[in-house]
């Protein structure tokens, strides 16, 4: 039982991961912002970047939010796949 949820776990973040990937290519090729797979990518990931970003200094035109975002859901992932092993 632990080592399926374990692996739900990790596709979860996996697939986060993936789309926060997909946003930061998007925006280095400026596509249009109405085409609903930008839309849909922009909805899925701003309620996580948005407070990670309000809370990192200004770095000029590089925005980090993503790869903080990135570096602390596999902080996140191995603290919850922990968490399910000891329950277990």
């Amino acid at each position: 039982m632990a080592k399926v949820l374990a692996d739900i776990i990790s596709l979860v973040f996996q697939i986060f991961s993936l789309l926060l990937l997909a946003r930061i290519l998007i925006s280095w090729v400026q596509l249009d912002p109405y085409n609903p797979i930008v839309q849909f990518l922009h909805s899925a990931t701003e309620p996580v970047l948005a407070p990670i970003r309000r809370r990192l200094p200004p770095t000029g035109m590089f925005d980090l939010s993503p790869l903080v975002a990135i570096i602390g859901a596999m902080i996140l992932q191995q603290i919850l796949i922990q968490l399910v092993y000891s329950l277990f």
